[in-house]
């Protein structure tokens, strides 16, 4: 209960999520039956990154704000979802707002589709729901993520996606990750889930990874971007994600996004980064 997002939003963390969150949601829109997407840590949804905690850290000055320069036009094309969620935005919250993975979903919701966002701060719930109460295609619940990760799968439609994006403040948290996607997979086979991890100790995020392959019935990706030597395990060098039943295409994308990210968003020289298939097509 101590972790709020607005002290880190944007960064280069946010960066990576929400550039895969608006891959997998441009995947889903390519079609016209409906999709679920259940974010079950939510947080506030828009972030005012000229507010004294953002300001605080500034760490999104390292992140998206490192973004302005254009990237080669193949990744400009992967980026153009996300920059256009953070310009719908921008000119609806102000122009230093940054979103967070509800309001990004939010962009890419279409009539028939629906946005579960869960928040167990009472603060931040109570804002999410103010923010979303005239908007009928968004439901707002006041629950552990974790808890809710059982309790709204599987959805009526049988398309749509989960992002798992807790705040690692207790121990075993990544395992519990791990383990929570296999479960969860198993209960929602055609869901598209997404579990973000932060990299401190590269040996736990492997651990990790190598148990869920082992466990996985369906494919998976294990997209990993570094921005400082992982030479430090009380440092936050690096951020990933887990994707189970990526889009098909996602592996070929993130082989062009990952290293340009890793390029520009290297601290001291050191950018790297890892995409690698993992479950029965691994």
């Amino acid at each position: 209960m101590n972790y709020r997002h607005a002290f880190h939003a944007g960064n280069f963390a946010d960066v990576l999520k929400h550039l895969v969150l608006t891959r997998v949601l441009a995947h889903l829109t390519a079609k016209p039956k409906p999709f679920r997407a259940v974010d079950t840590h939510a947080g506030l949804g828009v972030y005012d990154l000229e507010a004294d905690e953002a300001g605080r850290t500034g760490e999104w000055q390292d992140g998206f704000g490192r973004l302005d320069a254009p990237f080669a036009p193949e990744v400009e094309a992967l980026l153009g979802p996300y920059r256009e969620a953070v310009a719908a935005v921008r000119a609806r919250d102000g122009a230093t707002t940054y979103p967070g993975s509800p309001a990004i979903i939010r962009e890419h919701l279409r009539a028939g589709d629906k946005g579960i966002f869960v928040e167990l701060h009472p603060v931040d719930a109570e804002t999410l729901a103010e923010r979303y109460a005239r908007d009928s295609r968004t439901k707002v619940l006041q629950l552990d993520g974790w808890t809710a990760l059982n309790a709204l799968i599987p959805p009526p439609e049988r398309r749509g996606l989960v992002l798992i994006d807790p705040p690692y403040e207790a121990r075993g948290e990544i395992d519990r990750l791990g383990q929570s996607l296999l479960r969860a997979a198993r209960k929602w086979p055609t869901g598209i889930f997404l579990g973000w991890y932060p990299i401190k100790d590269v040996s736990a995020v492997d651990r990790m990874a190598a148990a869920l392959a082992a466990g996985l019935e369906r494919p998976a990706l294990r997209l990993d971007l570094m921005i400082e030597r992982p030479d430090d395990p009380t440092r936050l060098s690096g951020t990933g994600l887990i994707v189970i039943n990526p889009p098909w295409t996602l592996a070929t994308e993130a082989e062009l996004f990952l290293p340009a990210l890793a390029e520009r968003l290297a601290r001291s020289g050191y950018g790297a980064f890892r995409c690698e298939r993992l479950g029965p097509d691994g």
